[in-house]
This record gives structure tokens, C-alpha cells and sequence, in this order.
């Protein structure tokens, strides 16, 4: 059975202990990362999915919802998933020195705030895309996510007047597969994983936990996850003050 500590501070040593004993050292996060930096998550209680909305949360981040309802979707994605303010948190600052140090050889993200890498992180696995990705769907174009908060309405591009969608995976489409196989890899190759701030719920993003056959598993959760059954150590506490160390 999995020791589970609660305690900040004993998590931290805990972690700052594992890391430089790891040869290599993998963490896999989702939204509970970003919370800190005043980023909502999806399902706590406070989450996205639990807020009042036109239509469902779910429904707005799905493909058919961008295809047919182009502009409500936008007015969703500017106000809700778009986070200008937003800054890297402990978490993503000890990850980037960790990895700066040589004790961390990847993240694999569900997240599409771009923090990590504003962190100083440069192997970031995105799993479901970045928000800083804005594509033209005639002409290949990539704008920031400034330029789609400039423009009011359905962005088109400013070459060919394309239809501007963002470089998020939306609900009904497909992972891209090179960063789908680089994760695999990062996690199949990995001897210590670190879970942190998800609830391991979204798949196929959840079920990359089974490449892993590593000798060390840890959880950093708030909430019970299906991983904790199998892991070596769980957090169950907040996640920037587990890794401030």
C-alpha cells in the first residue's frame, strides 16, 4: 500500500530526495499545476465544469461546437481559456531547475497555458496543444494568443483570410501523434513518474500511465486519483508547496 502523506513540507523533502537519485525522471501534470497561478481547473469544485455557462463546458471545447457555433466558441475561449496573466507558479519553476539541473529528462502536460515553458522548461510534452498556437486552416499561419485577444469575433488570417482555429485538441479530436509517441517514449524510459494535479480521468492522456514500468511512482494530488492504488508515495496536498524545495 501507498504511503500517503499530507503535510507541504514533508512532501517537499520527500520530493527533493527522489529527483537526484532517479536516473531518469519524468512528470506527467495536468490542470491542478496551474491552479496556483490562478488558473481554474476543470473538475473541483470550483473547476470549470462546475460554472454556468450557455452550454456546457464539454460541449464548447468540442470540435462539432467550433465547426457550427465558430463565434460562441471564441467568445468561450478568449474569456475562459486564455490566461494573459498568468504566471509560472513553484511548481513550474522547480520542474524547470530540475530539469536545468539534470534531474528531470521530461513533462508531459495536459495543459495549454504555456507556463511551463515560460518557466524555463524546454522538453514540454503538450499533449492537448498551447493556446500560444493559433493556426489558419488554408495557409498554415501561426498567430499568438495576443493576436487572437486583439481581434474581436472569428479571427481570420491576415495573409489569405483563412479561418484562424487554435492549436488546442478539442473534444472529438485526435492527439497529435508525434507528441503522443514522444510521451510514450519519455514514460516508457523513465525509472521515477511523477503525477501531479490531475485527476488521471481525461484519456487517452490518462491511460500513458500504463507505459510506465519504472521502479518509482508518485503521486502529488490534492484529491484520490486511480493511480494512488499502484504508487509508491502520494502527496495529497498542494502542489506548488510540494515542490518548493
Amino acid at each position: 500500500m501507498a504511503r500517503t502523506i499530507t503535510d507541504p513540507a514533508e512532501a517537499a523533502s520527500e520530493l527533493s530526495r527522489r529527483f537526484p537519485h532517479a536516473h531518469r525522471a519524468v512528470f506527467f501534470g495536468g490542470a491542478g499545476v496551474s491552479t496556483a497561478s490562478g488558473i481554474p481547473d476543470f473538475r473541483s469544485a470550483d473547476g470549470l465544469y462546475h460554472q454556468h455557462f450557455s452550454h456546457e463546458p464539454e460541449e464548447m471545447l468540442g470540435h462539432d461546437f467550433f465547426m457550427t457555433h465558430t463565434a460562441e466558441f471564441y467568445d468561450f475561449y478568449r474569456e475562459r481559456m486564455i490566461a494573459p496573466d498568468a504566471r509560472p507558479n513553484r511548481a513550474h519553476e522547480k520542474l524547470a531547475e530540475l530539469e536545468a539541473q539534470g534531474h528531470l529528462a521530461a513533462v508531459v502536460t495536459q495543459n495549454i497555458d504555456g507556463l511551463h515553458q515560460m518557466a524555463g522548461s524546454k522538453h514540454v510534452l503538450e499533449l492537448h496543444g498551447s493556446v500560444h498556437r493559433n493556426i489558419c486552416q488554408e495557409c498554415g499561419a501561426t498567430y499568438s494568443a495576443a493576436w487572437v485577444l486583439a481581434h474581436e469575433g472569428v479571427p481570420h488570417c491576415d495573409a489569405c483570410g483563412g479561418l484562424v482555429k487554435p492549436d488546442v485538441v478539442l473534444y472529438g479530436e485526435q492527439l497529435d501523434e508525434q507528441v503522443l509517441l514522444a510521451s510514450v517514449r519519455a514514460i516508457s524510459e523513465a525509472d521515477l513518474m511523477v503525477i501531479g494535479g490531475t485527476s488521471l480521468v481525461v484519456y487517452p492522456a490518462a491511460g500513458l500511465l500504463g507505459y510506465f514500468g519504472g521502479s518509482e511512482l508518485v503521486v502529488v494530488n490534492r484529491d484520490p486519483t486511480p493511480a494512488d492504488g499502484r504508487a509508491d508515495l502520494v502527496c495529497a496536498c498542494d502542489i506548488a508547496q510540494a515542490f518548493d524545495f
